[in-house]
């Protein structure tokens, strides 16, 4: 199984390198981040990423950093501090929102959270409203893969830090916490991942400016968004760059992923 894993990701790898080539040879890496703009129709055409980019990791980052902190305080709730009746609701209710599907999410943010931010400062799609309905996307994630993780602790931790008469924040922070670190950060690089790839949500609240924002209240576009509004037109070195902004997205995923690995080696080791 781990052989055909290793597969199919080396042949996306490579179908993504194959079709991104005539960017990558023609345009060249730099241009790719360093033209004016994004206007691949024009003559002569302009292929920046950096737009898409830079909306790409803030939306990212920044609704990772909200459903970290609501995720993982979900999670220490559910485990620790509610009573088996609510418990067992709560968990439900987080695995029914894990499954909503993202169209729905992104309807709710169009319809509700887009006006709200409009009230702040027009337009109203932005990235704020980007990274809010993200957030709410992934906390599901997050909390769902952090509950399992605290419920991996040995009961003989949570017993033994309760018989040397700790509190039970003391024994959250002094011994629970400290033996989940490596897989609450295994929860936090698969939120950010799913944040990074969505693609129908943040189309729909984002505002879709394929330019630089200089705020969170500007409209932006990410690269998934990118990739899905303009493949279905584009040809020669437009649906290369395109392809090229593919294979960018799964680069970044690629380094989330080794530097959870290298945070989980050293969270073991300590």
């Amino acid at each position: 199984m781990s052989a055909i894993a290793c597969s199919i990701v080396v042949l996306i790898l490579a179908f993504l390198v194959r079709e991104s080539a005539s960017a990558l040879v023609d345009v060249g890496p730099l241009r790719l981040l360093t033209d004016p703009g994004w206007h691949p129709s024009s003559e002569p055409g302009e292929f920046s990423l950096a737009p898409m980019l830079i909306a790409t990791l803030v939306t990212t980052l920044g609704a990772t950093s909200v459903a970290v902190v609501v995720g993982v305080l979900a999670a220490v709730f559910c485990r620790f501090y509610a009573p088996p009746a609510l418990a067992r609701p709560f968990r439900a209710l987080v695995q029914v929102m894990a499954g909503i599907p993202s169209v729905v999410y992104g309807f709710w943010g169009l319809e509700t959270l887009v006006p709200l931010v409009r009230e702040l400062a027009p337009p109203g799609p932005s990235l704020l409203s980007g990274i809010l309905v993200l957030a709410m996307m992934i906390v599901p994630t997050i909390a769902l893969l952090s509950l399992a993780t605290l419920e991996a602790v040995p009961p003989a931790l949570v017993y033994g830090a309760a018989a040397l008469g700790l509190s039970r924040w003391a024994t959250l922070r002094g011994v629970v916490l400290p033996e989940t670190r490596a897989g609450l950060g295994v929860a936090v690089v698969l939120g950010a991942m799913r944040a990074i790839g969505e693609t129908m949500a943040v189309v729909m609240v984002c505002g879709n400016v394929a330019r630089v924002p200089t705020s969170l209240l500007d409209p932006a576009r990410t690269l998934t968004a990118n990739i899905a509004l303009e493949l279905g037109y584009a040809t020669h070195a437009h649906r290369s760059a395109l392809f090229a902004s593919g294979l960018l997205l799964t680069a970044i995923v690629l380094a989330l992923v080794v530097a959870q690995e290298r945070l989980s080696r050293r969270a073991r080791r300590a």
